[in-house]
């Protein structure tokens, strides 16, 4: 039944259970975080199936992704699970939370600014980023790729330490 709401707070459990599971490259961040799970239904005969949109497509961390929602939605009790990858629309970074920004900001990770071309707008490239390390503006990029390639490498030139920035896509 539609909405029966002990299927609905089901439903929402389990959503929660598969938002909550961290992210293998960046365990600081959840799922739920970056935004990457998009729905969650339940059918008639008790299964489970999750939407998941990867960062990229051909992201290498999405059989790991979706073997670890799968197994924290069965910790959960949900005995049958279906993961499916959702390309369109393709994620963006707009979609992740303003905790996840944050999470990113303390664990020493420049968070990515508005994307740009979510709105239908030109791609914006970033010429300055903020430091997470001390906040000054006054950095440079030194390489477009860094330890994945979400993320690009610079430095700040006020404390001279260096940091990933998550890229805005």
């Amino acid at each position: 039944m539609v909405n029966d709401p002990a299927t609905t707070e089901a439903r929402a459990t389990l959503l929660a259970v598969a938002r909550s599971v961290p992210d293998p490259e960046l365990p600081v961040l959840t799922l739920g975080d970056l935004g990457v799970i998009r729905d969650l239904r339940q059918a008639g005969d008790g299964s489970v199936e999750v939407d998941l949109t990867p960062t990229y497509t051909g992201c290498p961390a999405m059989a790991v992704i979706a073997d670890d929602v799968r197994d924290a939605l069965h910790r959960a009790g949900a005995d049958q699970v279906r993961i499916r990858t959702v390309l369109a629309p393709a994620w963006t970074t707009d979609w992740m939370t303003e905790a996840g920004r944050r999470k990113l900001r303390e664990y020493g990770i420049a968070p990515p600014g508005p994307a740009g071309h979510a709105a239908g707008g030109p791609v914006q490239l970033a010429f300055s980023v903020r430091c997470p390390h001390c906040g000054s503006p006054d950095t440079r990029e030194v390489s477009h790729f860094g330890s994945t390639p979400c993320k690009a490498l610079w430095t700040c030139r006020s404390c001279a330490e260096p940091f990933d920035s998550f890229k805005a896509l």
